[in-house]
């Protein structure tokens, strides 16, 4: 077998091409465009190139046939909480039915990141944020990945676990349909909330982003910021990001609430954008924006999926995530602009999300799990994700 850098244009085509060899006898597949891709990797695209660097590489067998490819990065900023050891991380993995080809390709991000002085590697997770890329899934392969889900066959687990990868923490998907009702206590703790004038809650104005863009660095950063794990952001960051994600936004399910018009809570959706993507084979040219408006006029994307959900600490346990989620739903329901909604993966460290999709009544969808493997054990025993505290 052969192992090769990716140094060039041409074999990061490759290593494009490996994902959809890996996954092309699946049937509910789609590809992840391939501009997306190739921006993690690109220092003028990726804003943690500020922090951090990575390397990619692709693996062909003796008839020189694509098998596998795999990227491992290091970012300063990703934080063990509780730990004092450096953790790196890897991605982008795929490979065919064999622990020889997979241990090669684990064999090399681990010798890369020993060199860069880390003692451990995540993964597989994203040179970026926790949106995209993040957990390799487990339960769930009979459904259509939502936009920026990781997908891959279902062998890859018994890859990750014979090479002794061991269980970080999982990753909960949960799905409902938008018309269903929500169990009492929602209605009652948004009542408490709504008979209140100190608060508001209100969707957002695609005329007035920036101010939007700001409401969410607060909310994002207050309600993160505990968490460490690379977990802040900046208004201007944001407003690059609502810019580029404006033409497929929709203002109405984008839901801010308000203590005294100071920002404590954001509720933030998107269509899902992989309805529309999935007719695209990876590109994004002109052909494609223009069907893809022509999709969004005809109003043809009918789930809608989680983006962010975030309350600041101080209002978090009160209720404040009941309000908005209910003046959200009182405003789509019943109106047949989506029929299903997927919500966001939570981790088995936040029973709180967990429980309030629960709640929702939502019904688990996807099974995802992001693994950890420590170079040296003697040293850095192994201890799973530490469970949120909220104060």
């Amino acid at each position: 077998m052969q192992l090769t850098e990716v140094t060039n244009a041409a074999l990061a085509k490759d290593f494009i091409k490996v994902n959809v060899l890996m996954n092309k006898s699946n049937t509910v597949y789609i590809r992840p465009l391939d501009n997306e891709v190739n921006d993690v990797f690109n220092p003028l695209k990726n804003k943690l190139f500020a922090h951090g660097e990575v390397i990619r590489w692709i693996l062909k067998n003796d008839a020189g046939e694509l098998i596998g490819r795999i990227a491992a990065f290091t970012n300063e900023k990703y934080i063990n909480k509780g730990t004092e050891f450096l953790t790196g991380g890897f991605g982008f993995f795929d490979c065919i039915d064999d622990q020889e080809a997979a241990n090669i390709l684990f064999d090399v991000a681990k010798k890369w990141l020993i060199e860069k002085g880390m003692d451990a590697m995540d993964g597989p997770i994203n040179f970026g944020d926790r949106d995209k890329g993040w957990g390799l899934l487990v339960e769930g392969f009979n459904r259509e990945p939502m936009y920026g889900m990781a997908f891959n066959p279902s062998y890859y687990q018994s890859l990750f676990e014979n090479y002794g990868f061991k269980n970080y923490y999982n990753q909960y998907y949960y799905s409902m349909n938008i018309d269903d009702p929500f169990q009492p206590k929602i209605a009652e703790r948004h009542a408490r909330f709504a008979a209140k004038k100190d608060y508001s809650a209100r969707h957002i104005e695609l005329k007035n982003i920036e101010k939007y863009a700001g409401d969410f660095a607060t909310v994002y950063n207050a309600a993160w910021g505990q968490h460490g794990e690379a977990k802040e952001t900046t208004k201007e960051q944001m407003i690059k990001m609502f810019n580029t994600m404006k033409p497929v936004m929709d203002e109405r399910i984008i839901w801010f609430a308000y203590y005294r018009d100071e920002p404590i809570a954001m509720f933030v959706n998107i269509p899902d954008v992989n309805q529309y993507f999935k007719y695209f084979n990876g590109k994004m040219g002109l052909i494609q924006k223009l069907h893809l408006l022509w999709m969004k006029y005809r109003q043809q994307n009918k789930q809608a999926t989680g983006l962010a959900f975030g309350v600041v600490p101080k209002f978090q346990a009160l209720g404040i995530d009941s309000y908005i989620i209910h003046e959200l739903s009182s405003f789509v329901k019943n109106k047949g602009w989506y029929y299903t909604y997927e919500m966001g993966w939570a981790g088995d460290w936040n029973p709180i999300m967990i429980n309030i999709y629960k709640s929702l009544g939502g019904v688990q969808s996807r099974h995802m799990i992001t693994y950890r493997f420590i170079f040296d054990e003697n040293k850095n025993p192994f201890e799973r994700h530490p469970v949120m505290e909220y104060k």
